[in-house]
């Protein structure tokens, strides 16, 4: 086996890794200190530790490994910003995570720097290919961060009495006019349902290049032939559920999704407040009202609400493995972080093909996170990023609007609890 890379690899690889990290300082630049002090949800974590934890996934499984007479840039910070990889070192409990002060947001700043520059040292000596592979990994994790940050900071200006909002548009070109502001106003294509035929197929990553673990093995599953809809369900149409009495029909409900209802009063998806007879909706560019997104895909549902909503239209939900056939050989595109939009905006399409595949909302599906026929986690610490949380939560795909292009594909999975909100979440159906 080579143990050298070659020299266009390298120059990727750092190409890669410099666009990553300067991305989520740009994303920060509309956060104020206390701004990024803020955790405002058990599922969430400040912007600060954001910026740290992507700084310690680098320094502790690519440099203190792999980088000769690497220096730590702080002692404690090996355990103080890890996680949840308990074969690495401890950690302080999530919960407690905006009681950061120190060290300050400067420090995490040099930080950063530190690890960058080791970074570059280590790629300019010519790594061995584990270590391409590594800060792959480490790019494909701070892409995670990216949007993390961005859902975090959503909620955490949502609880703000002032209502802030984040920022209108993501640099000065879009802002300019480079994006069409009528995201969600209009009236959206009709939902019509694509056929698939089913039958004996394939799923899992099956390219060149990187995927998780939890994308292999490839291998064959039958699917009864289905249909999905084509484009998001909409703002509106989840109005008319609501209208319709949907949060008080138990008989609508998953029995842990009815609980949830009760427990937490819920009365319609997260970020919509009622104005009497009116409702609004809270986004990274402050409130909209319904009637200006109606048209856009509902968002920030839990898999329980997308359950009910589906019931309730005579639907299900797709399967992973169904999306997965329906997406494989579409160009990712689409409403994703590199627009700019920051929410989920009206389909383009005329109703006659899939389209929001990629982007606007991560779709809930049917299926429960579980690895695949021969699954193997990484091996060591690493192999608790995905392997551990193959209980109890449930599969999502797609991407979001808050998702970096260079992050999605059709074999990847995302997961989260079913009760879950406070994610760009929203609802496929399918049919059949």
């Amino acid at each position: 086996m080579s143990t050298t890379v070659s020299p266009e690899l390298q120059v990727e690889v750092a190409e890669r890794f410099r666009t990553v990290r300067q991305r989520t300082l740009a994303l920060c630049k509309p956060l104020t200190p206390e701004d990024m002090m803020v955790q405002s949800c058990a599922e969430a974590s400040p912007a600060k530790w954001h910026l740290a934890h992507t700084a310690w996934f680098f320094e502790s499984f690519i440099l203190s490994e792999f980088l000769p007479g690497y220096k730590l840039f702080n002692p404690d910070f090996p355990w103080l910003f890890n996680s949840y990889y308990r074969s690495f070192a401890r950690f302080p409990e999530k919960r407690l995570r905006s009681s950061f002060s120190r060290p300050s947001l400067e420090e995490v700043t040099d930080y950063r720097k530190h690890v960058d520059e080791g970074i570059e040292r280590l790629v300019d000596g010519g790594p061995e290919p584990e270590v391409l592979k590594r800060i792959e990994l480490g790019a494909n994790h701070e892409e995670q961060h990216q949007e993390l940050l961005l859902t975090d900071i959503l909620h955490a200006f949502y609880t703000n009495p002032l209502r802030p909002a984040y920022l209108t548009f993501l640099n000065e070109e879009k802002e300019s006019g480079g994006l069409n502001s009528e995201q969600g106003s209009g009236h959206p294509a009709s939902l019509k349902f694509m056929d698939f035929k089913g039958g004996l197929v394939e799923v899992g990553f099956s390219r060149p290049g990187f995927c998780y673990d939890n994308e292999l093995p490839r291998h064959r599953v039958f699917l009864e032939p289905f249909a999905l809809g084509n484009r998001l369900v909409t703002n509106g149409e989840f109005a008319k559920f609501i209208a319709d009495g949907g949060y008080g029909e138990p008989e609508l409900w998953l029995s842990a999704g009815w609980d949830a209802v009760e427990q937490n009063g819920w009365r319609a998806p997260l970020y919509w407040n009622q104005d009497g007879e009116n409702w609004k909706l809270f986004t990274l560019q402050g409130e909209v009202s319904l009637e200006d997104a109606e048209a856009a895909p509902v968002s920030h549902v839990s898999y329980f609400e997308a359950d009910a909503y589906a019931r309730w239209a005579g639907k299900h939900l797709p399967t992973e493995m169904e999306w997965e056939v329906a997406a494989e050989g579409q160009a990712v595109g689409g409403n994703l972080l590199d627009t700019g939009r920051l929410r989920p905006a009206r389909t383009a399409g005329n109703g006659e093909a899939l389209t929001q595949m990629w982007g606007d909302c991560w779709e809930w599906t049917a299926s429960a996170y579980l690895g695949y026929p021969g699954f193997e986690p990484l091996a060591g610490s690493l192999g608790e990023y995905n392997g551990k949380f193959m209980s109890g939560q449930m599969v999502l795909r797609g991407g979001s609007c808050a998702t970096p292009k260079a992050h999605i594909r059709s074999s990847y999975r995302n997961f989260f609890h079913p009760e879950t909100r406070w994610q760009f979440s929203g609802i496929r159906l399918a049919d059949k």
